[in-house]
């Protein structure tokens, strides 16, 4: 892992892209920022912020109620007893988080990724945690067979996300962490092949 990937916290800055290819092709690109945290180890981190907190308002923000089964309780032992029950591994290591904060008590996550490493502290799971404007969510779960520099994966749909892509789809997730920098490709497939690309990239300040 790269000196980020093992930080209690970190900020990474980067872009976010989207682009649909059929019927019409349109793409857009934005910059954007999100928070790395090791998900035991929050309180800690935010007691040393004073522009950031946990589970209360302030600039910016996380709720542990915002991720997983949407409880008040400890975000670490909801997200092992899912790796737990999903066989993956009894006892997790560390196990790190991606995600936009609340700013000034507002958020939307699309996407939040969770990634889960063994008490060897290598890589060993990757739980894709995905959020509709809805207010719904729903999670990916895939074992890593190889903690590499690029770790590629895929699923079938099974969320309604977007009232403009429908459900016969298949998901390609591409996670590439080189030189610090990380960045994360979903590629989205109906029937006739590939429809949308998705892709973030970002750099820990």
């Amino acid at each position: 892992m790269s000196e980020a990937a093992t930080r209690d916290a970190a900020l990474y800055l980067g872009k976010v892209m989207h682009k649909r290819l059929r019927p019409k092709q349109h793409a857009f690109e934005y910059g954007c920022f999100w928070l790395w945290l090791d998900i035991a180890k929050m309180e800690a981190v935010a007691s040393k912020l004073r522009w950031f907190s946990l589970n209360r308002f302030n600039l910016f923000s996380l709720f542990q109620r915002d991720f997983a089964d949407r409880t008040d309780a400890a975000l670490q032992p909801r997200i092992a007893a899912c790796l737990k029950e999903a066989g993956v591994m009894q006892e997790p290591g560390a196990i790190y988080l991606l995600t936009m904060p609340r700013i000034l008590g507002y958020a939307f996550n699309p996407l939040s990724v969770y990634f889960c490493h063994n008490k060897a502290g290598k890589l060993a799971a990757l739980l894709w945690e995905v959020s509709n404007t809805f207010g719904q969510r729903h999670s990916y779960l895939i074992p890593v067979a190889e903690d590499a520099e690029v770790i590629e994966q895929s699923c079938d749909k099974n969320f309604h996300v977007s009232p403009f892509i429908g459900m016969d789809m298949t998901y390609q997730f591409r996670v590439t962490r080189r030189d610090e920098r990380l960045s994360i490709a979903i590629n989205v497939f109906d029937r006739d092949g590939l429809l949308l690309v998705t892709a973030l990239d970002g750099k820990p300040q």
